[in-house]
């Protein structure tokens, strides 16, 4: 029940560390919903990118199958290392979105079954998804030595709240949008604590992982 309950809370903090900047382009999809671009396009199109994400990367896992967790634990440096460059870094990033636009009105089925498969269909999902993946192509880092050493169970309920919190994220996102304060305040300060967190994650994978006993141990 202990181990269930730190891969839960792991696997929090590992989402929220990495999606951070997520919100901020999910604001900025939100915020050019019109006749044509939907939010169901937005929706299932971070699924769909963030599937992608998760796929890559599991090899993680499936590597922790066969290598000693101690030593997979090392791959906590990862994040360590992400967390202290971003610490350094002083040049601000800045994310441009660009308005997906069409030719052509769409047309939506009466139908809600069909409404949905010509929604997965759409282009739109696609480019949202490919967002989705290119903004979070640096997050493969970090969940690979997240998903190293894990049990199966374990994984599952990582895998179970990371997309209930896309969920979320997507929800949180579209009510922000509506209410532009709170995201810019959001926005200016919530990177600020970003790279502590990875820095933290990476330690707790190494002493989780029992990386640390293992390093003493070769000192010794």
């Amino acid at each position: 029940m202990n181990q269930l309950v730190t891969a839960f809370t792991e696997s929090l903090v590992a989402f929220a560390a990495t999606n951070i900047d997520d919100i901020i382009i999910l604001l900025l999809l939100f915020s050019q919903v019109d006749v044509n671009f939907r939010r169901r396009h937005i929706w299932l199109g971070q699924f769909f990118g963030f599937t992608i994400i998760i796929l890559a990367s599991l090899p993680g896992f499936f590597g922790g199958l066969f290598i000693q967790r101690e030593i997979i634990g090392l791959l906590g440096i990862l994040p360590i290392i992400i967390g202290i460059k971003q610490l350094f870094t002083s040049a601000e990033e800045s994310t441009q979105i660009q308005a997906v636009t069409t030719e052509f009105k769409e047309s939506a089925p009466t139908n809600p079954i069909l409404s949905f498969i010509f929604s997965i269909l759409h282009p739109h999902t696609y480019k949202v998804a490919a967002v989705t993946v290119a903004n979070g192509g640096d997050n493969i880092s970090i969940y690979i030595p997240l998903f190293a050493g894990q049990s199966l169970v374990r994984l599952v309920v990582i895998l179970g709240v990371f997309f209930f919190m896309v969920a979320v994220w997507c929800a949180i996102s579209d009510l922000l949008s509506r209410q532009a304060p709170i995201a810019y305040i959001f926005s200016l300060h919530g990177k600020n604590i970003i790279p502590f967190i990875l820095i933290g994650l990476g330690l707790f994978i190494m002493y989780e992982r029992g990386t640390f006993s293992l390093l003493l141990n070769l000192k010794l």
